[in-house]
Protein backbone atom coordinates (compact mmCIF):
# COMPACT_ATOMS: atom_id res chain seq x y z
CA UNK A 1 0.00 0.00 0.00
CA UNK A 2 1.33 3.34 -1.12
CA UNK A 3 1.12 6.36 1.72
CA UNK A 4 0.28 9.81 0.31
CA UNK A 5 0.15 12.81 2.31
CA UNK A 6 -2.71 15.38 1.54
CA UNK A 7 -1.36 19.03 2.13
CA UNK A 8 -3.55 21.96 3.57
CA UNK A 9 -6.80 19.65 3.51
CA UNK A 10 -10.73 21.48 2.36
CA UNK A 11 -13.72 21.29 2.93
CA UNK A 12 -13.64 19.09 -0.31
CA UNK A 13 -11.38 16.50 1.01
CA UNK A 14 -13.44 14.75 3.47
CA UNK A 15 -16.81 14.36 1.28
CA UNK A 16 -15.21 13.48 -1.21
CA UNK A 17 -12.52 11.09 0.16
CA UNK A 18 -15.38 9.16 2.49
CA UNK A 19 -16.91 8.41 -0.91
CA UNK A 20 -13.46 7.05 -2.78
CA UNK A 21 -11.39 5.43 -0.38
CA UNK A 22 -13.40 2.24 0.40
CA UNK A 23 -12.93 1.28 -3.11
CA UNK A 24 -9.06 1.75 -3.09
CA UNK A 25 -7.92 0.07 0.27
CA UNK A 26 -5.57 -2.03 -0.25
CA UNK A 27 -3.87 0.67 -2.83
CA UNK A 28 -3.39 3.73 -0.84
CA UNK A 29 -3.41 5.44 2.81
CA UNK A 30 -3.86 8.94 2.85
CA UNK A 31 -2.04 10.99 5.57
CA UNK A 32 -3.82 14.46 6.44
CA UNK A 33 -1.38 17.19 6.64
CA UNK A 34 -1.67 20.48 8.03
CA UNK A 35 -4.35 22.85 8.04
CA UNK A 36 -7.19 24.46 5.50
CA UNK A 37 -5.39 27.58 4.61
CA UNK A 38 -7.79 28.96 1.88
CA UNK A 39 -9.62 31.40 4.16
CA UNK A 40 -6.48 33.20 5.00
CA UNK A 41 -3.44 32.96 3.47
CA UNK A 42 -1.77 35.96 4.61
CA UNK A 43 -1.62 34.52 7.89
CA UNK A 44 0.20 31.23 6.33
CA UNK A 45 4.00 30.68 6.86
CA UNK A 46 4.83 28.82 3.03
CA UNK A 47 8.42 28.39 3.74
CA UNK A 48 8.15 27.49 7.79
CA UNK A 49 5.28 25.28 6.49
CA UNK A 50 7.81 23.52 3.88
CA UNK A 51 10.65 23.26 5.93
CA UNK A 52 8.41 21.32 8.91
CA UNK A 53 6.99 18.82 6.01
CA UNK A 54 10.56 18.05 4.96
CA UNK A 55 11.67 16.97 8.64
CA UNK A 56 8.40 15.13 9.29
CA UNK A 57 8.66 13.09 5.88
CA UNK A 58 11.67 12.76 6.08
CA UNK A 59 11.32 10.69 9.40
CA UNK A 60 8.49 8.89 8.29
CA UNK A 61 8.83 8.54 4.09
CA UNK A 62 5.85 8.80 2.07
CA UNK A 63 5.16 7.90 -1.43
CA UNK A 64 3.82 11.08 -2.81
CA UNK A 65 1.95 14.00 -1.81
CA UNK A 66 -0.80 16.12 -2.96
CA UNK A 67 -3.22 18.99 -2.75
CA UNK A 68 -6.64 19.64 -3.70
CA UNK A 69 -6.09 23.00 -2.59
CA UNK A 70 -5.93 25.92 -5.21
CA UNK A 71 -4.11 28.18 -2.87
CA UNK A 72 -1.31 27.61 -1.38
CA UNK A 73 -1.73 23.79 -0.85
CA UNK A 74 -1.04 23.13 -4.65
CA UNK A 75 2.14 25.49 -3.98
CA UNK A 76 3.43 23.67 -1.67
CA UNK A 77 2.81 20.48 -2.85
CA UNK A 78 4.82 21.39 -6.01
CA UNK A 79 7.55 22.17 -3.32
CA UNK A 80 7.61 19.66 -1.01
CA UNK A 81 7.43 17.06 -3.62
CA UNK A 82 10.37 18.74 -5.12
CA UNK A 83 12.59 18.93 -1.94
CA UNK A 84 11.70 15.40 -1.52
CA UNK A 85 12.35 13.46 -4.57
CA UNK A 86 8.47 12.38 -5.00
CA UNK A 87 6.57 11.87 -7.85
CA UNK A 88 4.60 15.66 -9.17
CA UNK A 89 5.24 18.65 -11.31
CA UNK A 90 7.74 20.79 -11.31
CA UNK A 91 7.22 23.74 -9.56
CA UNK A 92 8.33 26.81 -12.24
CA UNK A 93 5.62 25.35 -13.85
CA UNK A 94 2.86 24.88 -11.55
CA UNK A 95 3.58 28.40 -10.72
CA UNK A 96 3.90 29.45 -14.64
CA UNK A 97 -0.01 28.81 -14.94
CA UNK A 98 -0.68 30.22 -11.56
CA UNK A 99 0.49 33.63 -12.37
CA UNK A 100 -1.77 34.98 -14.50
CA UNK A 101 0.54 37.31 -16.53
CA UNK A 102 3.01 34.15 -16.72
CA UNK A 103 0.02 31.87 -17.95
CA UNK A 104 -1.13 34.47 -20.27
CA UNK A 105 2.81 34.62 -21.80
CA UNK A 106 2.83 30.45 -21.95
CA UNK A 107 -0.80 30.15 -23.76
CA UNK A 108 0.56 33.04 -26.28
CA UNK A 109 3.10 30.70 -27.51
CA UNK A 110 1.41 27.84 -27.45
CA UNK A 111 -2.56 28.64 -28.38
CA UNK A 112 -2.55 32.24 -30.20
CA UNK A 113 -5.57 31.69 -31.50
CA UNK A 114 -7.61 31.24 -28.24
CA UNK A 115 -5.19 33.84 -26.34
CA UNK A 116 -7.32 37.18 -26.18
CA UNK A 117 -5.28 40.28 -25.76
CA UNK A 118 -3.01 41.28 -22.20
CA UNK A 119 -1.14 43.35 -20.56
CA UNK A 120 0.99 43.22 -17.08
CA UNK A 121 -0.08 46.21 -14.77
CA UNK A 122 2.24 47.33 -12.29
CA UNK A 123 -0.21 49.29 -9.69
CA UNK A 124 2.46 52.25 -8.47
CA UNK A 125 3.03 53.15 -12.33
CA UNK A 126 -0.81 53.03 -12.70
CA UNK A 127 -1.59 55.04 -9.21
CA UNK A 128 1.59 57.69 -10.84
CA UNK A 129 -0.80 57.86 -14.53
CA UNK A 130 0.46 55.25 -16.89
CA UNK A 131 -2.48 53.61 -18.74
CA UNK A 132 -3.19 50.24 -20.57
CA UNK A 133 -1.98 49.66 -23.75
CA UNK A 134 -5.39 49.23 -25.16
CA UNK A 135 -8.45 50.86 -24.67
CA UNK A 136 -11.41 50.68 -22.15
CA UNK A 137 -13.58 48.81 -20.92
CA UNK A 138 -11.42 45.89 -19.98
CA UNK A 139 -11.44 43.32 -17.58
CA UNK A 140 -8.78 43.32 -14.47
CA UNK A 141 -7.74 41.05 -12.03
CA UNK A 142 -4.99 40.19 -9.58
CA UNK A 143 -1.81 38.04 -11.24
CA UNK A 144 -2.81 35.45 -8.50
CA UNK A 145 -6.06 35.42 -6.97
CA UNK A 146 -8.93 32.68 -6.37
CA UNK A 147 -12.88 32.32 -6.68
CA UNK A 148 -12.47 35.34 -8.43
CA UNK A 149 -11.55 37.88 -5.97
CA UNK A 150 -11.36 41.03 -7.37
CA UNK A 151 -11.67 40.36 -10.85
CA UNK A 152 -13.92 43.12 -12.99
CA UNK A 153 -14.73 44.54 -15.52
CA UNK A 154 -13.35 48.44 -15.35
CA UNK A 155 -15.28 51.14 -17.50
CA UNK A 156 -12.65 53.71 -17.64
CA UNK A 157 -8.83 55.09 -16.56
CA UNK A 158 -10.13 57.02 -13.63
CA UNK A 159 -12.43 53.91 -12.06
CA UNK A 160 -9.14 51.88 -12.57
CA UNK A 161 -7.30 54.44 -10.01
CA UNK A 162 -10.13 54.55 -7.88
CA UNK A 163 -10.75 51.09 -7.48
CA UNK A 164 -6.77 50.15 -7.11
CA UNK A 165 -6.36 52.21 -4.31
CA UNK A 166 -9.28 50.71 -2.33
CA UNK A 167 -7.96 49.21 0.72
CA UNK A 168 -9.25 45.06 0.17
CA UNK A 169 -7.33 45.41 -3.40
CA UNK A 170 -3.94 47.02 -1.69
CA UNK A 171 -4.44 44.08 0.79
CA UNK A 172 -4.72 41.77 -1.94
CA UNK A 173 -1.52 42.65 -3.76
CA UNK A 174 0.39 42.33 -0.47
CA UNK A 175 -0.81 40.19 2.29
CA UNK A 176 -2.73 37.73 0.41
CA UNK A 177 0.27 37.31 -1.82
CA UNK A 178 2.47 36.74 0.89
CA UNK A 179 2.79 32.85 -0.01
CA UNK A 180 2.96 32.82 -3.52
CA UNK A 181 5.69 35.17 -3.47
CA UNK A 182 7.52 33.11 -0.59
CA UNK A 183 7.67 30.02 -2.79
CA UNK A 184 7.72 31.97 -6.16
CA UNK A 185 11.31 33.37 -5.09
CA UNK A 186 12.60 30.29 -4.03
CA UNK A 187 11.17 27.51 -6.75
CA UNK A 188 11.14 29.63 -9.75
CA UNK A 189 12.92 32.06 -11.83
CA UNK A 190 9.92 34.20 -12.39
CA UNK A 191 10.52 37.92 -11.83
CA UNK A 192 7.20 39.75 -11.04
CA UNK A 193 5.51 38.64 -8.26
CA UNK A 194 1.97 38.18 -7.16
CA UNK A 195 1.91 42.06 -6.26
CA UNK A 196 0.51 42.97 -10.09
CA UNK A 197 -2.27 42.82 -11.72
CA UNK A 198 -3.47 41.63 -15.51
CA UNK A 199 -5.43 43.67 -17.47
CA UNK A 200 -7.37 41.53 -20.94
CA UNK A 201 -9.49 42.71 -23.68
CA UNK A 202 -13.18 41.94 -23.15
CA UNK A 203 -14.42 38.21 -23.60
CA UNK A 204 -17.64 37.02 -23.57
CA UNK A 205 -20.08 33.98 -24.38
CA UNK A 206 -20.93 30.37 -22.71
CA UNK A 207 -18.04 29.12 -20.16
CA UNK A 208 -16.88 26.08 -19.71
CA UNK A 209 -14.06 23.95 -17.88
CA UNK A 210 -12.40 21.55 -19.84
CA UNK A 211 -10.99 18.85 -17.12
CA UNK A 212 -7.95 16.23 -17.32
CA UNK A 213 -4.57 15.59 -16.28
CA UNK A 214 -1.14 15.12 -17.31
CA UNK A 215 1.44 11.92 -17.16
CA UNK A 216 4.11 11.12 -17.94
CA UNK A 217 3.51 14.29 -20.93
CA UNK A 218 0.87 12.23 -22.02
CA UNK A 219 -2.55 14.65 -21.47
CA UNK A 220 -5.55 12.89 -21.15
CA UNK A 221 -9.28 14.80 -20.95
CA UNK A 222 -12.00 13.71 -18.32
CA UNK A 223 -14.40 15.60 -19.13
CA UNK A 224 -16.09 19.49 -20.30
CA UNK A 225 -18.34 21.65 -17.64
CA UNK A 226 -20.87 23.99 -18.30
CA UNK A 227 -20.63 26.77 -16.02
CA UNK A 228 -24.09 28.53 -16.07
CA UNK A 229 -23.94 32.39 -14.84
CA UNK A 230 -26.61 34.14 -13.28
CA UNK A 231 -28.11 36.50 -15.82
CA UNK A 232 -26.27 39.15 -16.43
CA UNK A 233 -23.04 38.50 -13.74
CA UNK A 234 -19.97 36.62 -13.92
CA UNK A 235 -21.47 34.64 -10.29
CA UNK A 236 -21.94 30.73 -10.98
CA UNK A 237 -25.72 29.51 -10.53
CA UNK A 238 -24.48 26.09 -11.31
CA UNK A 239 -22.30 24.08 -13.39
CA UNK A 240 -23.52 21.02 -15.37
CA UNK A 241 -21.55 18.00 -16.63
CA UNK A 242 -21.72 16.80 -19.00
CA UNK A 243 -21.87 19.69 -21.49
CA UNK A 244 -24.67 20.29 -23.71
CA UNK A 245 -22.41 22.18 -26.85
CA UNK A 246 -22.30 20.12 -29.66
CA UNK A 247 -19.56 17.80 -29.75
CA UNK A 248 -17.45 18.91 -32.26
CA UNK A 249 -16.84 22.00 -29.82
CA UNK A 250 -16.02 20.59 -26.76
CA UNK A 251 -13.10 18.47 -29.04
CA UNK A 252 -11.58 21.69 -30.49
CA UNK A 253 -12.03 23.52 -26.53
CA UNK A 254 -10.34 19.85 -25.39
CA UNK A 255 -7.41 20.11 -28.27
CA UNK A 256 -6.93 23.71 -26.81
CA UNK A 257 -6.68 23.25 -23.77
CA UNK A 258 -4.23 19.85 -24.08
CA UNK A 259 -1.87 22.14 -26.44
CA UNK A 260 -2.04 24.99 -23.65
CA UNK A 261 -1.10 22.47 -20.62
CA UNK A 262 1.74 21.42 -22.77
CA UNK A 263 2.95 24.67 -23.11
CA UNK A 264 2.95 25.52 -19.87
CA UNK A 265 5.41 22.93 -18.72
CA UNK A 266 2.86 20.81 -16.34
CA UNK A 267 3.77 17.08 -16.17
CA UNK A 268 2.36 14.02 -13.26
CA UNK A 269 -0.92 17.01 -12.03
CA UNK A 270 -4.54 17.35 -12.68
CA UNK A 271 -5.86 20.55 -14.65
CA UNK A 272 -8.55 22.51 -15.38
CA UNK A 273 -8.54 25.09 -17.98
CA UNK A 274 -11.46 27.88 -18.54
CA UNK A 275 -12.81 28.80 -21.69
CA UNK A 276 -15.29 30.89 -23.23
CA UNK A 277 -17.26 29.94 -26.37
CA UNK A 278 -18.60 32.34 -28.48
CA UNK A 279 -20.41 31.24 -31.67
CA UNK A 280 -21.12 34.94 -32.91
CA UNK A 281 -17.31 35.62 -33.04
CA UNK A 282 -15.37 35.12 -36.46
CA UNK A 283 -14.80 31.07 -37.65
CA UNK A 284 -11.30 30.42 -35.89
CA UNK A 285 -11.74 33.08 -33.10
CA UNK A 286 -14.71 31.64 -31.31
CA UNK A 287 -12.60 30.31 -28.19
CA UNK A 288 -10.85 32.24 -25.72
CA UNK A 289 -9.15 30.87 -22.25
CA UNK A 290 -10.20 32.43 -19.36
CA UNK A 291 -7.19 30.81 -17.07
CA UNK A 292 -5.48 27.61 -16.41
CA UNK A 293 -5.26 26.15 -12.87
CA UNK A 294 -3.03 23.30 -12.08
CA UNK A 295 -5.04 21.45 -10.04
CA UNK A 296 -7.90 19.16 -9.76
CA UNK A 297 -11.76 20.39 -8.96
CA UNK A 298 -13.00 18.87 -5.57
CA UNK A 299 -16.42 20.35 -6.31
CA UNK A 300 -16.30 18.30 -9.66
CA UNK A 301 -14.87 15.22 -8.34
CA UNK A 302 -18.36 13.37 -7.62
CA UNK A 303 -20.00 14.70 -10.94
CA UNK A 304 -18.10 12.45 -12.92
CA UNK A 305 -18.07 9.64 -10.72
CA UNK A 306 -22.35 9.96 -11.07
CA UNK A 307 -21.54 9.97 -15.38
CA UNK A 308 -17.90 8.17 -15.68
CA UNK A 309 -18.07 5.65 -12.73
CA UNK A 310 -14.62 7.21 -11.46
CA UNK A 311 -14.02 9.91 -9.05
CA UNK A 312 -11.32 12.43 -9.89
CA UNK A 313 -9.56 11.89 -6.27
CA UNK A 314 -8.30 8.51 -7.39
CA UNK A 315 -6.32 10.42 -10.48
CA UNK A 316 -5.23 12.76 -7.59
CA UNK A 317 -3.46 9.66 -5.54
CA UNK A 318 -2.57 7.92 -8.29
CA UNK A 319 -0.25 10.77 -9.62
CA UNK A 320 0.97 11.44 -6.35
CA UNK A 321 2.13 7.93 -5.97
CA UNK A 322 3.67 7.74 -9.41
CA UNK A 323 1.31 5.69 -10.71
CA UNK A 324 -0.91 5.96 -14.49
CA UNK A 325 -3.89 6.54 -13.31
CA UNK A 326 -6.69 4.79 -15.91
CA UNK A 327 -9.92 6.91 -16.63
CA UNK A 328 -12.73 4.79 -18.56
CA UNK A 329 -15.84 7.72 -19.40
CA UNK A 330 -19.21 6.37 -19.22
CA UNK A 331 -19.59 4.00 -17.02
CA UNK A 332 -21.47 5.69 -13.94
CA UNK A 333 -25.04 5.32 -12.66
CA UNK A 334 -26.80 8.47 -14.29
CA UNK A 335 -26.64 10.35 -17.19
CA UNK A 336 -26.00 14.04 -15.83
CA UNK A 337 -24.88 15.75 -12.80
CA UNK A 338 -24.57 19.11 -11.53
CA UNK A 339 -22.90 21.06 -8.70
CA UNK A 340 -25.49 24.14 -7.23
CA UNK A 341 -23.82 27.38 -5.34
CA UNK A 342 -26.61 28.26 -3.27
CA UNK A 343 -25.91 32.15 -3.38
CA UNK A 344 -28.29 35.80 -2.77
CA UNK A 345 -27.14 39.35 -4.33
CA UNK A 346 -27.38 40.95 -0.91
CA UNK A 347 -25.80 40.10 2.81
CA UNK A 348 -28.25 38.55 4.98
CA UNK A 349 -28.66 37.34 8.41
CA UNK A 350 -29.12 33.29 8.72
CA UNK A 351 -31.54 32.10 11.11
CA UNK A 352 -31.39 28.48 10.01
CA UNK A 353 -29.47 25.72 8.52
CA UNK A 354 -30.36 22.27 7.50
CA UNK A 355 -29.65 19.68 10.00
CA UNK A 356 -28.45 16.41 9.87
CA UNK A 357 -31.69 14.56 9.40
CA UNK A 358 -32.52 17.34 6.38
CA UNK A 359 -29.46 16.57 4.88
CA UNK A 360 -30.01 12.58 5.42
CA UNK A 361 -33.23 13.02 4.13
CA UNK A 362 -32.54 14.28 0.54
CA UNK A 363 -29.76 11.76 0.17
CA UNK A 364 -32.51 9.27 1.03
CA UNK A 365 -34.78 10.61 -1.52
CA UNK A 366 -33.12 12.13 -4.72
CA UNK A 367 -29.52 10.88 -5.83
CA UNK A 368 -27.59 13.93 -4.09
CA UNK A 369 -24.17 13.58 -3.22
CA UNK A 370 -23.35 16.22 -1.06
CA UNK A 371 -25.14 19.08 0.81
CA UNK A 372 -23.45 21.35 3.01
CA UNK A 373 -24.01 25.04 4.24
CA UNK A 374 -21.46 27.35 4.49
CA UNK A 375 -22.91 29.27 7.71
CA UNK A 376 -24.75 29.27 10.73
CA UNK A 377 -27.67 30.40 12.69
CA UNK A 378 -27.34 33.74 13.57
CA UNK A 379 -24.52 34.56 11.71
CA UNK A 380 -24.55 37.67 8.59
CA UNK A 381 -23.22 36.02 5.68
CA UNK A 382 -20.66 38.80 5.06
CA UNK A 383 -19.07 37.21 7.95
CA UNK A 384 -17.76 34.12 5.96
CA UNK A 385 -15.71 34.97 3.72
CA UNK A 386 -17.82 33.51 0.77
CA UNK A 387 -18.79 36.16 -1.30
CA UNK A 388 -17.47 37.01 -4.92
CA UNK A 389 -17.55 40.58 -4.61
CA UNK A 390 -21.48 40.36 -5.81
CA UNK A 391 -22.80 37.43 -4.15
CA UNK A 392 -22.99 35.48 -0.71
CA UNK A 393 -22.73 31.77 -0.84
CA UNK A 394 -24.49 29.73 1.44
CA UNK A 395 -24.29 26.17 0.43
CA UNK A 396 -23.54 24.01 -2.10
CA UNK A 397 -25.72 20.70 -3.48
CA UNK A 398 -24.06 18.22 -5.84
CA UNK A 399 -26.85 15.94 -7.36
CA UNK A 400 -27.24 13.49 -10.18
CA UNK A 401 -30.06 12.45 -12.46
CA UNK A 402 -31.25 10.49 -15.97
CA UNK A 403 -31.69 13.84 -17.61
CA UNK A 404 -30.71 17.72 -16.86
CA UNK A 405 -34.70 18.76 -16.75
CA UNK A 406 -35.95 16.24 -14.28
CA UNK A 407 -32.59 16.91 -12.84
CA UNK A 408 -33.78 20.74 -12.19
CA UNK A 409 -37.01 19.93 -11.11
CA UNK A 410 -35.72 17.38 -8.39
CA UNK A 411 -32.79 20.16 -7.45
CA UNK A 412 -35.68 22.70 -6.04
CA UNK A 413 -37.41 19.82 -4.85
CA UNK A 414 -34.12 19.71 -2.31
CA UNK A 415 -33.35 23.33 -2.21
CA UNK A 416 -36.95 22.92 -0.29
CA UNK A 417 -36.69 20.16 2.02
CA UNK A 418 -33.15 21.31 3.15
CA UNK A 419 -34.82 24.51 4.35
CA UNK A 420 -32.10 27.38 4.34
CA UNK A 421 -33.53 30.43 5.80
CA UNK A 422 -32.24 34.05 5.75
CA UNK A 423 -33.30 36.96 6.95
Amino acid sequence: MKRVALLCPNSWDDVQLTRVLPSLTGRYEVLMYGQDAEDDPASFDALRFLEEAVKQFRREPVDGVASSSDYPGVLVAAALAHELGLPGPDPQAVFRCSHKYYSRVAQREAVPEATPGFALLDPAAVAAGERPPFSFPLFVKPVKSWFSVLARRVESFEELQRWLAEPDVQAHLTAFVGPFNQLLRRYTSLEKDGGYLLAETLCGGAQVTVEGFVCDGVVQLVGVVDSVMFPGTISFQRFDYPSTLPEAVRTRMGEVAARAVRGSGLDRALFNVELFYDPRAPEGDDLRIIEINPRMCGQFADLYEQVDGINTYEVLLALAAGDRPQWRPGGGPHGVAASFPLRVFEDRLVTRVPSAEDIRAVKERWPVTLAKAYCRPDQRLSETNQGDGATWRYGMVNMAGATLPKMLEDFERVRARLGFQLA
